[in-house]
């Protein structure tokens, strides 16, 4: 009886004091929280997770701190498993790649879809309308809270070789590719030798001829100066672009203040606005400034005519088709009609 007036009068005192257990639960925040990235500053990646943590520590005066994990250290550099470790708490936010979460998330497959997307106002079109919102909504039902988009770039072919101008340059060619089976096929079928590896075995793989080539967005060749890896030659063809995506573990989420929520998911948004900036910059301006810097360091560099471009949407359209149904045909037919519509 005594035990019970003790915890009246400790309920009647939080009450007094405008406290609920689902408030005084709240105000437990851990002293930092890990934000796993694959790529650091001063990729536009980096930048991302940096951006965030930076608005996201001075927006709540420090009651939120954000340590950088680049390199996906918290998960022994595999970045394929990052999904699955933030679902189960390994790791506590992320700016994470959708082609790295496709394997646990089958309809991020979607921006994977061999030039499925032309420009940047289809990749816009995309995660700025329907098909961004259906798709944040399948993350947070696999168990992690989606917050906002960024970038890590339309992924453009460099090898050791020669320039790539047909499906026919790239025949008997070592690629590494990234691990989604969808990246296999495609390489598969314009008669390349996909070879899936991570980014850390990759670099010494094309610095010593095991790998002819690989594919990444631009601004990755520049900062690790990839020339000097063998890779003399650069061809644009915009076959797929890699949203990347902010997100924060389901129980870290809750166990913030809806006002503290409120300032993370809004400075997710904002460092997502500028990350897509910075990932752009160099790429978007007519006379494409990257590719100038890219041709200055002694490479070649090759922009594909809408013919030769139409010639590898042809040869990769059974990959498009074979996938299509595991990516969901409702959402590629729904992303098609976003992309037709866009304005440019």
């Amino acid at each position: 009886m005594k035990f019970r007036r003790t915890l009246l009068g400790l309920a009647l005192v939080a009450t007094a004091l405008g406290v609920t257990t689902g408030a005084m639960a709240q105000t437990a925040y851990k002293p930092e929280y890990k934000m796993s990235l694959v790529l650091g500053p001063p990729t536009p990646w980096g930048q991302a997770g940096k951006i965030w943590a930076d608005l996201v520590k001075e927006r709540t005066q420090g009651r939120i701190n954000i340590k950088l994990y680049p390199g996906v250290s918290l998960i022994q550099g595999d970045q394929t498993r990052e999904f699955s470790a933030l679902r189960q708490g390994v790791i506590d936010m992320a700016v994470g790649s959708t082609i790295n979460w496709s394997p646990q998330v089958k309809q991020l497959n979607l921006f994977s879809m061999p030039f499925l997307m032309p420009d940047y106002a289809a990749v816009d079109a995309l995660t700025q309308g329907d098909v961004g919102k259906e798709l944040f909504g399948v993350i947070e039902k696999a168990g992690v809270v989606p917050l906002a988009w960024g970038e890590n770039g339309y992924r453009e072919i460099t090898n050791s070789k020669r320039p790539i101008k047909s499906p026919e340059d790239l025949k008997g060619m070592k690629i590494r590719v990234v691990g989604s089976p969808l990246f296999a096929d495609l390489f598969t079928a314009l008669g390349a030798n996909p070879t899936q590896m991570s980014w850390a075995d990759a670099q010494p793989a094309l610095a010593s001829g095991a790998v002819d080539g690989q594919e990444n967005p631009l601004f990755l060749f520049t900062v690790l100066k990839m020339q000097n890896v063998g890779q003399k030659f650069v061809t644009t063809w915009g076959y797929v672009a890699d949203p990347l995506i902010f997100v924060v573990n389901k129980e870290i989420w809750a166990s913030w203040t809806p006002a503290d929520q409120a300032i993370v998911k809004q400075a997710a948004i904002d460092a997502g606005k500028q990350e897509i900036a910075i990932a752009r910059k160099g790429l978007v301006e007519a006379d494409k400034p990257v590719l100038k810097d890219i041709a200055g360091m002694g490479v070649t560099v090759t922009q594909l005519s809408p013919e030769e471009r139409a010639v590898f949407v042809k040869a990769t359209r059974p990959v498009y088709d074979k996938w299509k149904p595991t990516v969901g045909n409702e959402l590629v037919t729904k992303a098609e009609k976003a992309i037709a519509a866009r304005k440019q």
